[in-house]
């Protein structure tokens, strides 16, 4: 920060506790955080330990098993709970065989992925566009903010369709996904970013570094970006589990990713005809996508309240002084 001024002065921003040790202090206080923080790390180390966990499976995500599925009642896996067998963890697909645990651990690396780069082109676009028009004059301001306007009107579902009929077929689909919903989807942060920018760039020691001739990406790097941590980051943690539903809506609708790429959307997309005769082809990739974006959420908060303790302390007083009343 700045040394000309201390960065004391009101606004309407409320900066949290300096340092990363109160921050990890309060969040390991928060139980539920700390629990959607180990489903989330167990997720993560699965896709990323997925060949080495097929592997001791000793199966891969595109072997076909016809020999595991009824041919003459459609495709139906052979045995009980969709084919669970010591050499089939979790069954079989429906009509192909293919192993499911390892279609299920490599489907986590695809939707993780996308997941991940989109969240990171969604914040590296926001924060741009949101400091440029925050710093920016009347016009640039008025400019950028049109132009967030229009992403926000923009459908991901017909800008997939059409980016899809120009990209070659070559290109890798889950790039594409991720680089769509990182384009379409920046506006949030941009709109939280510009908001804390204004309000920020009044205070005194940004004032000050700017008497004292610093640029604006001078004053951007050492007195805004600090500040703008917290906001961007618990955004992010929250953009993170909607990315994942995205993908897995677009794969649904089959705008997404295309077999024999394996996705948790992809997955039940497939599995939309085989919910009664092969019901666990559909509730576990459900069931795991579900509890994945729970955990995420929940980690997005405890990650929210650990960053601005303050929020969780204004709730407390609200609902006290709200059961008072009613008393």
């Amino acid at each position: 920060m700045s040394q000309a001024l201390p960065a004391e002065g009101a606004g309407a921003v409320e900066a949290p506790a300096p340092g990363a040790h109160p921050f990890w202090r309060r969040l390991r206080a928060r139980r539920s955080a700390l629990v959607a923080a180990a489903i989330v790390a167990l997720l993560v180390l699965a896709a990323l330990a997925a060949p080495l966990l097929a592997g001791i499976e000793g199966q891969d995500p595109t072997t076909y098993h016809p020999d595991l599925v009824d041919s003459a009642s459609g495709g139906v896996p052979i045995g009980s709970f969709g084919g669970i067998s010591a050499e089939h963890w979790l069954g079989v697909e429906p009509l192909t065989g293919r192993d499911l645990f390892a279609r299920i651990v490599y489907g986590a690396r695809v939707s993780l992925g996308v997941a991940l780069g989109a969240t990171l082109l969604q914040v590296i676009i926001g924060v741009g566009i949101g400091l440029a028009a925050g710093l920016g004059n009347r016009f640039v301001d008025q400019a950028l903010s049109r132009v967030t306007d229009v992403v926000v009107a923009l459908p991901v579902m017909v800008t997939a369709l059409g980016a899809l009929a120009v990209v070659p077929a070559s290109f890798p689909r889950p790039v594409l996904i991720a680089v769509i919903i990182g384009l379409v989807g920046w506006s949030g942060t941009s709109k939280i970013v510009r908001a804390q920018t204004l309000s920020l760039k009044s205070r005194d020691h940004v004032a000050a570094a700017r008497l004292s001739g610093w640029g604006s990406w001078q004053i951007a790097r050492r007195e805004l970006l600090p500040a703008l941590a917290a906001p961007v980051i618990t955004y992010a943690v929250l953009l993170f589990p909607s990315n994942i539903v995205v993908e897995a809506a677009l794969s649904f609708l089959g705008v997404g990713i295309k077999p024999p790429t394996p996705s948790w959307g992809q997955m039940l997309s497939d599995a939309d005809t085989w919910y009664q005769a092969a019901p666990t082809y559909l509730l576990i990739p459900a069931l795991l996508l579900f509890v994945t974006v729970l955990a995420l959420t929940v980690l997005g908060e405890g990650v929210r309240t650990a960053l601005d303790p303050r929020a969780e302390s204004r709730l407390r007083i609200g609902t006290g002084r709200k059961k008072e009343a009613d008393a």
